[in-house]
């Protein structure tokens, strides 16, 4: 029973479902708790996708994952699962599913390495050139460094731009002159916070989780789904926080002036660019604009907190498939 739940979850969670939250307004009222949602759409899909191969493959050696995975290994080392064969013919096969899974979870696990390792590796190579280019500092640019909390460099563009480079010891804010130029005060310590929440809330690193899912099972259409979904609830959740301290006709001004639909970079090491630099498909601008003109109620809190339970609850699910006879 508990295997053929997990092949339906893997299902469900594979496709209908990524759809239809991809398609649900009411994120755009709650993008936190619709953050949290994804990320366990996510993580249940991938245990699913894992945990029904390995549970049938395993199921002859013992009632849980925990108990039959050292006898699997056991088995396979001294040549005791040949015996087997006479109660149960299908072993081969369920050896050959075990493996299987258990192939796909480094695959995944050694795909968000690399990811991460190639990230770091193109963000610090950005950098630099940055600080090559970079412009000395003005005193626009240092009252924008006081906002953003974080280093700030002034590039000699005059596009307006800005984006942030998180960092492992050290985070940097990236504005344009074009922006400190063409901008008011207040829209530039829009834009300023805009970027300070990215950082603050290490969108990075939600980002980082969905675009090495989809590496690792780009064949499955839906995993692209929820990588722009995420990248558009990062700029939401952005947008939100600059709103809080400043007012929204300042945030909208400054969206429209630097046409930009997203702000973190995609790491690959091309010179500071001077235009939007979203690296994983640029999230609509009039997306951004529609919910800043046309403002929604946030959804209740009760809401936001069934939200929130029901994705802990569907994060559980698999495990307790998984690790419970």
């Amino acid at each position: 029973m508990s295997v053929l739940l997990l092949a339906a979850l893997a299902v469900i969670l594979a496709w209908p479902v990524p759809v239809l939250l991809g398609r649900a307004r009411w994120v755009r009222r709650a993008p936190a708790a619709a953050m949290v949602l994804w990320q366990s759409v996510a993580l249940a899909g991938g245990l699913s996708l894992i945990g029904f191969p390995l549970l049938w493959g395993l199921a002859p050696f013992g009632d849980t994952v925990l108990d039959a995975a050292p006898a699997f290994i056991t088995a396979l080392a001294d040549g005791s699962w040949i015996p087997r064969l006479e109660q149960d013919p299908w072993l081969p096969t369920r050896i050959a599913a075990a493996t299987l899974a258990l192939a796909l979870f480094a695959h995944l696990v050694l795909t968000l390495a690399v990811t991460a390792v190639k990230t770091v590796a193109n963000r610090r190579r950005h950098r630099q050139m940055v600080e090559l280019l970079a412009a000395p500092p003005s005193e626009r640019s240092r009252l924008a460094e006081r906002t953003a909390g974080t280093p700030t460099r002034v590039l000699p563009h005059d596009v307006p731009l800005a984006y942030c480079l998180p960092g492992l010891t050290g985070s940097l804010t990236v504005l344009s002159r074009g922006l400190l130029e063409q901008l008011s005060a207040g829209e530039v310590a829009a834009v300023v916070t805009h970027e300070r929440a990215h950082l603050r809330q290490r969108h990075d690193l939600l980002r980082l989780a969905f675009e090495a899912w989809h590496r690792a099972v780009a064949w499955l259409p839906t995993t692209s789904t929820a990588q722009g979904a995420v990248a558009g609830l990062t700029e939401m959740m952005a947008d939100d926080s600059a709103l809080a301290a400043h007012g929204r006709d300042d945030l909208i001004r400054a969206i429209v002036l630097t046409g930009e639909a997203g702000t973190l970079p995609p790491g690959r090491g091309e010179a500071p660019p001077t235009a939007n630099i979203q690296g994983d498909g640029a999230v609509p601008l009039t997306l951004r604009l529609y919910r800043l003109l046309s403002p929604s109620a946030p959804l209740p809190a009760a809401a936001r907190l069934a939200v929130v339970l029901a994705a802990l609850c569907l994060a559980a699910f698999p495990l307790w498939l998984l690790l419970w006879p």
